[in-house]
């Protein structure tokens, strides 16, 4: 290995639920051992992109049921493609050349498990966009 692959993969956290099998799909495998611990790295910047993605489409964001909030974080994960490449790029920075080489491998497929795990992990941060003034008042 080379030191960019050593000191990519050494920054990633360890996620103890990630089991990797020897009856997992490639994908599956791809996902445990590359996906989950970079988007989990990322998580705080996913946070701060999608703050400023809505600060960006004036806050209305803010003023959505709770249904239509997550319907409107699907849709941003999902349909707008400016984002999500935005997104895919945060990712796939990450990877090592050999990551790299097996995900374009099978590009579409991962591309959705990726966009799933960052939808989920969003969504179950919902609680950290508050509308700013809310902040603040307290």
């Amino acid at each position: 290995m080379n030191k960019r692959t050593d000191d990519l993969i050494a920054i990633r956290p360890v996620i103890a639920s990630a089991k990797i099998y020897d009856s997992m799909s490639e994908d599956e495998l791809f996902q445990n051992k590359t996906l989950r611990p970079i988007i989990k790295m990322q998580h705080d910047l996913f946070i701060a992109v999608f703050k400023n993605y809505i600060a960006k489409r004036k806050n209305v964001f803010y003023e959505l049921s709770l249904q239509k909030q997550l319907d409107y974080i699907d849709n941003a994960i999902h349909k707008d493609m400016k984002f999500r490449n935005s997104i895919k790029g945060m990712i796939i920075g990450q990877f090592t050349v050999e990551e790299y080489d097996n995900y374009i491998q099978n590009s579409s497929a991962l591309n959705k498990r990726m966009m799933n795990i960052v939808k989920n992990r969003i969504i179950n941060s919902i609680q950290l966009f508050v509308k700013p003034e809310v902040l603040k008042a307290v």
